[in-house]
């Protein structure tokens, strides 16, 4: 049986030059999804996969989110004083204890490879999930959650996969699988952003990975892949080259690609119209929105 899996990387270095001027002083994480930041969405899918201990590559300009987590004892005094008890118990949902949470800075942007291996000293030798919070997944399962479940059979490492247009293929991570008719393949390489005329297949990887300790030595090259960044792709298919085995999950739920406007947008429509409080008002808007615009 594999090892539990208790760790996870938030790579957040990333400047989000895509959502500037918002992003001049507010990180890309802390952009608000409906009432809360895309990050405590990461958090939440962390802590259902049974996720305790929270690593964060961060940079310069990031300490916002690292007050996010953060008691805020004024605040929660006031909100017990006026009796705001619902407010309460949400308030807490954003604080995660002394010892659960790390900050690493990562000082230069070589990539997400290299920013997965400065957390490598606080990994040590266990399994350890990676996840990126511009990728938002809906789905009545988690999807971190579906992955553990699965990798808890196979072992290894595991990347969370959906099938793309071919044309897409060359903005992504691609398997190259021998049989794509299964939810949970067996890659036999990978390629990051191919030319869509040569992609292995039409299966994309995606912000969700578990990893085991031997991607973090094959990190330590810090050898410059696509686009001169030193690529996580390259380390984890290196694993498949090394004869150790690597999955691919399809996973149940839908995936929105937060880093750009349009995937946060498409978000904000659907976990608006998620939610009990707003679904009524919020739909009734946008049927006459639309029925205005045609």
């Amino acid at each position: 049986m594999a090892r539990k899996i208790t760790k996870a990387i938030f790579p957040v270095a990333g400047m989000g030059t895509r959502f500037l001027p918002a992003t001049k002083s507010i990180p890309k994480e802390m952009m608000t999804l409906v009432d809360r930041p895309l990050v405590q969405y990461a958090i939440d899918e962390a802590r259902a996969a049974g996720i305790k201990e929270f690593i964060f590559v961060t940079a310069r300009g990031k300490s916002a989110l690292e007050d996010y987590f953060d008691h805020a004892p004024e605040l929660e005094r006031a909100l017990r004083k006026a009796g705001k008890d619902e407010q309460l118990e949400l308030l807490k949902t954003t604080n995660i204890e002394s010892g659960g949470i790390a900050y690493l800075r990562q000082h230069r942007a070589m990539g997400l490879g290299h920013a997965v291996w400065c957390a490598r000293r606080l990994i040590a030798d266990e399994p350890f999930a990676v996840m990126l919070p511009d990728d938002v997944i809906s789905g009545d399962v988690p999807c971190l959650q579906q992955m553990v479940e699965a990798h808890e059979e196979v072992g290894g490492s595991m990347v969370a996969t959906m099938d793309v247009p071919r044309e897409m293929t060359g903005s992504y991570g691609i398997l190259d699988v021998a049989d794509a008719s299964t939810d949970l393949v067996a890659a036999r390489g990978m390629v990051e952003k191919p030319d869509p005329l040569s992609a292995p297949s039409t299966l994309a990887v995606i912000g969700r990975y578990i990893l085991t300790p031997s991607v973090l030595k094959n990190l330590d090259a810090k050898k410059p892949g696509s686009g001169g960044e030193i690529q996580l792709t390259d380390a984890i298919a290196e694993e498949i080259r090394e004869g150790r085995p690597v999955h691919g999950l399809r996973f149940t739920g839908q995936r929105f690609d937060c880093g750009s406007k349009a995937g946060f947008l498409q978000a904000t429509v659907a976990f608006g119209l998620a939610r009990e409080g707003l679904r009524d008002e919020f739909g009734a808007f946008l049927k006459q929105l639309t029925a205005n615009a045609g």
